[in-house]
Formats: C-alpha cells, sequence, structure tokens
C-alpha cells in the first residue's frame, strides 16, 4: 500500500515565493522596439555588413597604393666599413675605416602603364562602394523580412489561439446541447476533432513564432526583441511611380549591380590600353647625391685621405623594342576580356529590368490580394453570422458553424500576412531599382503602433443551442 506524505512548506518560504511571483508577474517587459531601431542595431552586429564596409576600406587603400606609380621615389643608403691590410714586401699593415652614404631620388615623367594603373584603382574603389551599397539595401531587406517575419508569426498564434476560444465554446454548448438532447453526439465528435486540430496548429504557431524571434535576434545581435505591430487600422501608401517602366528608367542609373557592371566594363577598356603601351618608351627623371669618406688613404697611397662628393642628375628613357610577341598577345587577351565585360552589361541590364518589373507586378498584385482579402473577411464574417443563425434555428449543423469560423480566422490570418508581404514588396521593388535606403524606413516606420500588441484577437461567440427537432 502507497502512503502519501504531505510536504510541509515553512511559512517564511511560502511568502518569499509569493513576493517572487507578484514581481514577476508585475515587472516592466521591456520595451518594443521599431524598425528603425533594430535597423540600427543590425548595422552595428551584422558580420555580413562589417565585412563588406572593411572591404571597402581596403578597396580604398589599395587604390592609394596605385597612386605610388605617379609620385616620386627616395631613397637612403649609409654604410661604414674597417678594413686591415698587411703586406709582407715591404712590409707594413694598413688599418682603413672608411663611410659613405648615398641620396637618390627618380620621378616618372612618362609613364602611362602608371597612370593607367591609378585610374583602375579609382575604378575598383567605386566598384567597391557600389557592392557596399548593394550590402546596404540586402541588410535593409533581411532586417525587415525578420521584422515582419517575427510580426507575421504573433498575428498567426493570436488568431489561432483566438479560433481555438471559440472551438471550445462552440464545443462546450454541443456537449451540453446533446446532455439535453437538443443535439446529436456528431456536433459535439466534429467539435473535439476541429479542437484538437486547434491545439496542433498553436504548438506549430508557437514554434514558429521561436525560431522567427530567434532570427531577428540573430541579425539585430540583442535577446529579448519585442517589434512594435502595425498601426490599425491598417492604412498602406500607394505605390509610387504607378507606371513599371518609370522603375525600369531609375534602374538603369542608380541599380548598384547595374554600376558595378559599368565599372568592371571601364575596368576591362583601361586594362587594353595599358596593355598596348607595351610598345611605348617611359621616362625619368633621376637625381643623387653621394658621399664617400677614407681619411686613412688606400693601399696604393696610404698617406693619401680623401673626401668625395657626387652628384648627379640626368633623364632615363627606357624603349622596348621587342619582347617575343608578348605584348600583341596581352593585347588580344584583354580585348577578349573586355568584349565579355560588354556581355556581361547587357545581361546585368537585362536581368535589372525584368526583376524591377517582376517586382513592379508582385507589389500590384499585392496590393489586389489586400483589397479581396479585406472583402473576403466581411464576407466571411458574414457567412459565420448566417451560419452561426441556421444552427440556432435548426437549419445548420455544428459542422457548417466550425468550417465558417476556420474560413474567417484563416482570411484573417491571410489579410494580415498579405499585408507584411506588401511592404515587404514595395521595400523589395525599390531594392531592384536601386533606391532603397534607411530613408524608406522612415516611411514604414510611420505605420508602426507606438505600443505592442498584447491581447489576442477577441474570440467569434458561440451559437446559441438550436431549436429542438420536431
Amino acid at each position: 500500500m502507497l502512503l502519501a506524505r504531505t510536504l510541509r512548506v515553512p511559512p517564511s518560504f511560502r511568502r518569499s515565493a509569493a513576493t517572487l511571483l507578484a514581481t514577476l508577474a508585475f515587472a516592466p517587459l521591456a520595451p518594443a522596439q521599431s524598425l528603425l531601431e533594430l535597423m540600427e542595431h543590425a548595422r552595428g552586429y551584422d558580420a555580413t555588413w562589417q565585412a563588406r564596409q572593411a572591404e571597402t576600406d581596403a578597396a580604398y587603400s589599395r587604390s592609394e597604393q596605385a597612386r605610388a606609380g605617379l609620385l616620386p621615389s627616395v631613397g637612403l643608403q649609409a654604410g661604414a666599413s674597417r678594413a686591415r691590410t698587411e703586406v709582407s714586401r715591404p712590409e707594413f699593415t694598413l688599418n682603413a675605416s672608411s663611410q659613405s652614404a648615398a641620396l637618390s631620388a627618380a620621378q616618372p615623367l612618362y609613364r602611362p602603364a602608371n597612370l593607367i594603373t591609378f585610374h583602375q584603382g579609382q575604378r575598383s574603389f567605386e566598384i567597391a562602394v557600389a557592392q557596399r551599397d548593394a550590402a546596404e539595401q540586402e541588410l535593409i531587406v533581411r532586417t525587415s523580412q525578420a521584422y515582419f517575419d517575427v510580426l507575421g508569426a504573433e498575428d498567426s498564434l493570436r488568431f489561432v489561439q483566438a479560433q481555438k476560444e471559440a472551438v471550445a465554446q462552440q464545443l462546450a454548448f454541443a456537449q451540453r446541447n446533446f446532455d439535453v438532447g437538443n443535439a446529436t453526439i456528431t456536433d459535439s465528435r466534429e467539435a473535439q476533432a476541429r479542437f484538437d486540430l486547434i491545439v496542433a496548429q498553436e504548438i506549430a504557431a508557437e514554434n514558429d513564432l521561436h525560431v522567427k524571434r530567434l532570427a531577428l535576434e540573430q541579425l539585430v545581435g540583442m535577446p529579448g526583441v519585442r517589434p512594435l505591430p502595425l498601426a490599425q487600422p491598417v492604412v498602406l501608401p500607394p505605390l509610387a511611380p504607378a507606371d513599371p517602366q518609370a522603375w525600369v528608367d531609375v534602374s538603369q542609373d542608380t541599380q548598384p549591380q547595374l554600376r558595378q557592371a559599368q565599372l568592371a566594363l571601364d575596368v576591362a577598356r583601361l586594362e587594353t590600353r595599358k596593355a598596348e603601351t607595351g610598345h611605348l618608351p617611359t621616362v625619368d627623371l633621376q637625381a643623387g647625391y653621394s658621399v664617400n669618406n677614407n681619411p686613412q688613404g688606400t693601399i696604393t697611397a696610404p698617406q693619401n685621405g680623401y673626401r668625395a662628393k657626387v652628384a648627379s642628375v640626368g633623364v632615363q628613357l627606357n624603349l622596348p623594342l621587342f619582347a617575343g610577341f608578348s605584348v600583341q598577345n596581352r593585347v588580344k587577351e584583354t580585348l577578349s576580356l573586355e568584349r565579355k565585360a560588354e556581355a556581361d552589361l547587357d545581361n546585368a541590364r537585362r536581368g535589372i529590368a525584368q526583376n524591377t518589373r517582376a517586382a513592379f507586378l508582385g507589389v500590384q498584385s499585392g496590393q489586389g490580394q489586400i483589397k479581396a482579402l479585406e472583402a473576403a473577411e466581411a464576407s466571411s464574417q458574414s457567412a459565420l453570422d448566417a451560419n452561426r443563425l441556421g444552427y440556432e434555428v435548426g437549419v445548420r449543423i455544428n459542422i457548417d458553424v466550425l468550417n465558417a469560423q476556420s474560413q474567417l480566422y484563416q482570411t484573417k490570418r491571410d489579410l494580415a500576412l498579405a499585408r507584411y508581404n506588401l511592404i515587404m514588396g514595395q521595400l523589395k521593388l525599390r531594392q531592384a531599382a536601386g533606391t532603397l535606403s534607411s530613408d524608406d524606413l522612415l516611411a514604414v516606420n510611420a505605420l508602426l503602433a507606438s505600443t505592442p500588441a498584447e491581447q489576442p484577437a477577441a474570440p467569434l461567440p458561440a451559437a446559441r443551442a438550436p431549436a429542438p427537432q420536431r
């Protein structure tokens, strides 16, 4: 026989536990964050963005290295030595020390390859800047997507919980009606099956919310993020301009990927010009000044120490005559690479135009979907009211009410997600056109509420007992 033992808890421990629970219950939550706030956190934390910024800084340093080929070079050399010389016939020993110093300088006067290399360095830095701009736009999209993914997951969980409560009420009414003989067991079984299904959906929605929240926290580098929801009623701004060709025209001038392709073509053309300079001469201005000091003289004149100073200035000309056809073949190679860069530019221009049009059509489709879902929400509410009334008068069965409830909450979820998708679609359209910047987040931030949504969606009232069957 099992004996049950009563655990005696000291009164002081119970008071401490009660105090702790009360403190946790009424402890203030961390303040909610807007999209702009989380974007600033992402700028300082995201590793991909930090790596791109470092690459841009490195590209600037490389471009400045190319400037060295246009500037003078100056060098200083100095040395000191001591020698002991012993001669057998006639017998004598010479201990001699010497010191020397030389200063040399050279200034390129005509080196076309160096000048072209400098211009290539400037273009390469501009390519890195375009890549950084593209990375910044990608960071804006990733942060916004993670932000609205969390809001969408919160909405989905809230609607599932509200539907669960409504189905629980419907289940209770069905069971009560069965107990009094006003309904069959079928109504209870159908409501129970729907309730069990929604419990499974609630578990999946909770897990999805945790995953989406972790992704946002990983992106911005801060725990416990609480994104602000959209303000109610939701009023999304219209798309402007409303002409897809206008967006395509803008993309041809501002799109970072297109700028990269154009700059890559410029670099390829400069490389061809640099290869052609292989036949040209180079001219350098050279100057030098040296001092040699030998106070003990030399072996042939041991008593004649000397101090020599030499200054020189001149121009040096180098003219290549024949290099085994390497210059001609190098020119052919660069011409082929130039044609490749032209093809890459055409491909980028066409792809960006197509992506911009596709993004524009996606925004248009999203606007139409929102209007249709808003109408569907009203229609679903009317259908639920009609089914509930029909159930009360006995012309509808319980499954009809459950299906109408499910359709209404599914429509509400679809409408919420469609609004988030439309906002993201507009941001992605600006990204496709190359105009997306942090200023665009100001308009999105204006759509957010000032406080986070805490209350779940209100459950729908359950239908009253149906009329008794005659």
